[in-house]
């Protein structure tokens, strides 16, 4: 919690007591009794200085608080105040606030829950589990509405029990709890309550929750129920439970598999397709998922016709009849034929096959210039050879984007006629194509096209000269460095910028190239000298270290930087020195470049430095800085990392933990865990600890022995994520560790694999594991594929 007072206007008095507030925070402990008196202050800016500083206090004011919300029930708001106050207490609140659990008065029982499930406490699971079954109903719906703050998977029976009790008031707050458990014992008490018009909705709901393939049956006998109500909400957690299975391992197929094979269900599908009519959007979307999972004659038809909803529905059916592949072919290709260019807009990107070039080369045609370069970019992919003849015209297009699509999709397709096409259209074509042709040309670089490129540097078409300086850099012979050499002292300071810059690209380090490129560092025009270092920076001369090195103190700010990355890929404690200096600079981008330039550098002796930017109050900076240690190997730079993932800027926690995430050693995987357990289900987290480096698999299997009921399903998901055979052998040694939540998550996981081996292990463990716990568990999970 924030504990710092949001300013508010506040009148003269309630400055006054805030001010004494401060006054007595700053005693300590002595100011605590004072506090608790002005807890039930009538002003709230007054009550919550008192929180907040009575939290700041800790353990000091953690007893008196207790004692006051036990003693002092007279006044509702200094209770909600008491709570706050413990819950944002900086103290050990746990133990203290367990023990007002035990007090007889329902109300403070539940005043205790609430505060340790807002706290998360892992700690108080099991006394919350109890409290579920209290007599009080007060007090087991706050215990259950703990549970699902602390993560209800622990205390699963009791939810169950919770459930099945009857009890309106317990059962709709232990519905959600249980669905957002995900263990698999939550499918069958749920999926009980489809039949009762109470609980119908939320059952549905909290079934999709548990992202379980045990959950479609229940959902898809929903869908032949007449209410469309029924039909919608059972269609979205169908959806939702297709997204938690990927989420958790990274498919979804077993998902897809067990919808087919519920069809045909009395009118599933259909039922399905008439939901759309009453549904949102957002809802539509996520059923054209479902009826893309589904497939079938009806839903394609049905797919085909919402390709002209509104652009959310129409993207997600369009993505629907991809995943239909071969069934969807000939629907999808007679739509494109026929459609308007929004239809084909959102179809070519779902073309595949050299069955489909003759519809996509139609779109080439197409009035709408984004279908035009759609099917450019569909004819690339799809390869097939005798596409280069629609293609070529293409290049004089009026459009640039069109284009350019065009001239990448030749690129892809390669071979000895668009060898002859490009070369025809270089000689003959419009000034545009003959751009467009010498660039493809130059990706090519075919012997028999030089002359034409020695050529175009006398072309009076400045672009085209430009481009065919560039493309002599993609030439192996010798007559092309010597003209582009000859070009990079030609008068004009556009050509030689231009022949600076291709030179570097040439990758030649012959005594021409080196001394042309030492000549435009002294150039007049400061592009020049900006394209010269940057060359022999690519080049890697380490002679030319002092001359870029005095470039650091140009006039010209790009030139300075183009200095500094030239640096960083020269070796030497010349260029070493001359990038420390600039990382002192004050020129942010200078410093920033610098940075960058000792990351790439690699040397131990730098860290220091770079460290340092990983404290800097810019945040540019500190991305900058979280980038360049990330490549050194120093156990210095992994503490860093792990604080920079708890950086205050989302930016720099991404790509701190990205960083982490590529790290091997099992150093790196108990960093991602730790962090882990302090946000537990953070997507970008489950993401890095899934990424198969060495060490990894190692590290997960070490945590797995320790872990609990809620951290075990996470590290067994990203076991089965990384689809290597070593993580598959841990999920199986998993299921023999000491501990019972780790093998509970690794019989869930087991089955979700869905592996001969896999399905033997789990079925061993339901017959012969010590706990009966892990035996329902297997029992379960293997039910899900009777």
């Amino acid at each position: 919690m924030n504990l710092r007072r949001p300013p508010l206007a506040i009148s003269e008095p309630e400055r006054q007591r805030v001010e004494q507030v401060d006054r007595l925070a700053a005693s300590g402990g002595a100011g605590v009794p004072a506090l608790i008196e002005m807890l039930a202050d009538p002003s709230w800016t007054v009550r919550r200085a008192v929180i907040a500083s009575l939290a700041a206090l800790g353990d000091a004011a953690v007893q008196p608080l207790c004692g006051c919300l036990s003693a002092r029930r007279e006044s509702e708001a200094r209770i909600a105040a008491a709570v706050d106050a413990l819950v944002a207490s900086l103290g050990d609140v746990d133990g203290p606030v367990l023990e007002l659990t035990r007090d007889p008065r329902p109300a403070i029982v539940a005043d205790a829950a609430q505060i340790l499930g807002r706290r998360a406490s892992a700690r108080a699971v099991s006394r919350l589990a109890e409290l579920t079954s209290h007599a009080d109903d007060n007090v087991a719906v706050a215990a259950i509405e703990a549970l699902g703050r602390v993560g209800g998977r622990a205390a699963v029976d009791s939810l169950v029990d919770a459930v099945t009790s009857g009890n309106f008031f317990r059962v709709f707050p232990a519905i959600d709890v249980l669905g957002r458990s995900g263990d698999p014992r939550a499918i069958e008490p749920l999926s009980v309550l489809l039949d009762d018009p109470r609980y119908v909705l939320e059952a549905a709901r909290a079934l999709g929750r548990t992202g379980s393939r045990s959950a479609v049956s229940p959902l898809m006998r929903l869908l032949a129920r007449p209410s469309d109500a029924v039909a919608r909400v059972a269609a979205v957690a169908l959806a939702e439970l297709r997204e938690r299975y990927r989420e958790r391992y990274g498919t979804v197929e077993p998902i897809d598999e067990a919808l087919r094979g519920e069809v045909p269900a009395p009118g599933a599908a259909r039922r399905l397709s008439h939901s759309l009519a009453g549904a949102d959007t957002g809802e539509q979307a996520m059923i054209c998922g479902v009826l893309g999972a589904i497939g079938g004659e009806d839903v394609l038809l049905d797919l085909t016709r919402l390709l002209d909803a509104e652009a959310p529905v129409a993207s997600a059916a369009a993505d629907a009849l991809c995943r239909l592949s071969r069934s969807a072919d000939s629907r999808v290709l007679a739509a494109l034929r026929d459609g308007d260019s929004a239809r084909r807009l959102l179809l070519l990107p779902l073309v595949r096959g050299g069955a489909a070039a003759d519809d996509v080369a139609r779109c080439l045609a197409d009035p709408d210039p984004e279908v035009r370069a759609a099917a450019c970019d569909a004819l690339g992919r799809i390869a097939e050879p005798r596409a280069a003849a629609a293609l070529f015209p293409v290049l004089d297009d009026p459009n640039p984007r069109v284009a350019h699509a065009a001239m990448a999709a030749i690129q892809c397709l390669g071979g000895a006629e668009v060898e002859a096409l490009a070369l025809s259209a270089a000689r003959d074509g419009s000034p545009a194509a003959r751009r467009a042709a010498l660039r493809i040309l130059a990706y090519f670089a075919p012997a028999s096209a030089l002359p034409l490129f020695v050529e175009g540097l006398r072309d009076p078409d400045m672009r085209l000269r430009e481009r065919a300086i560039h493309g002599l850099a993609c030439f192996a012979e010798p007559a092309a460095i010597e003209a582009l050499v000859g070009v990079a002292a030609d008068p004009s300071a556009r050509v030689r910028a231009v022949a600076m810059r291709a030179i570097g690209q040439s990758s030649r380090r012959d005594a021409l190239v080196i001394e042309a490129l030492l000549r435009g560092l002294r150039d007049e025009d400061a592009w020049v000298r900006y394209y010269a270092c940057q060359s022999l920076g690519k080049l890697g001369w380490e002679e030319a270290a002092g001359a870029i090195a005095a470039r650091l103190r140009d006039e010209s700010g790009q030139v300075r930087v183009a200095a500094v990355e030239a640096l960083s890929g020269i070796k030497g404690d010349l260029a070493l020195a001359a990038l420390e200096e600039a990382a002192r600079e004050s020129d942010t981008d200078m410093r920033r470049s610098a940075l960058i330039g000792l990351g790439i550098a690699g040397r131990e002796e730098s860290l220091p430095t770079l460290l340092g930017a990983l404290a800097s109050p810019d945040v540019a900076t500190r991305l900058v800085g979280v980038s360049s240690v990330s490549g050194f190997s120093s156990r210095e730079v992994l503490p860093a990392l792990v604080r920079a993932a708890a950086d205050v800027d989302e930016s720099v926690r991404a790509t701190a933990t990205s960083f982490i995430a590529g790290r091997p050693g099992i150093e790196a995987t108990r960093s991602l865990i730790a962090l882990l357990v302090t946000t537990r289900a953070s997507a970008p987290l489950l993401a890095a600890l899934s990424t198969p480096v060495p060490g990894r698999v190692e590290g997960i299997l070490e945590a797995l022995a320790t872990a609990d009921d809620e951290l075990s399903p996470l590290l067994t998901a990203a076991l089965a994520r990384m689809r290597l055979p070593e993580a598959h052998a841990a999920l199986l040694a998993a299921l023999k560790l000491p501990r019972a939540p780790a093998r509970k998550a690794a019989a869930t996981t087991l089955a979700a694999v869905a592996t001969r081996e896999a399905f033997a292990a789990v079925e061993l463990a339901s017959r012969t594991d010590p706990d009966p716990e892990v035996r329902r568990v297997s029992a379960s999970v293997l039910s899900q594929w009777a």
